[in-house]
């Protein structure tokens, strides 16, 4: 599970995603194993990072349950099933505080120099 996590941080911050975090959720959530969260600069650059990220997981024949939020770009959501990955514009994030409602949930640690990860 860290490798997979630590690879779709970099790819994330390869397309210059920016406070990426990770959160391990075995034991915390019946809904998935683990959630990563990213900030993008604006509807363009999220529906980018997701479509990023829709093509290292095929490629790796990863299952992709679903995604939602493509076509605003506000908030994409890919469902990997033992993964999911939030996409949001800063304002979105702030808002939902989808990080806050796991506060208890560990965090996987992350090595990227430009994540910028939130507290």
């Amino acid at each position: 599970m860290e490798e997979k996590i630590g690879l779709i941080a970099a790819w994330l911050a390869d397309k210059k995603g920016t406070a990426i975090s990770a959160l391990d959720l075995r034991g915390v959530s019946g809904l998935t194993e683990a959630m990563i969260f990213a900030t993008a600069r604006s509807a363009r650059h999220a529906q980018a990072l997701g479509e990023e990220l829709m093509e290292r997981f095929r490629e790796r024949r990863w299952e992709i349950l679903g995604v939602e939020g493509m076509t605003q770009g506000q908030w994409v959501l890919l469902d990997g099933n033992d993964v999911i990955v939030h996409i949001f514009q800063d304002e979105v994030r702030s808002l939902f505080n989808m990080e806050g409602l796991y506060a208890k949930a560990p965090r996987f640690p992350l090595t990227i120099e430009d994540s910028e990860a939130r507290p």
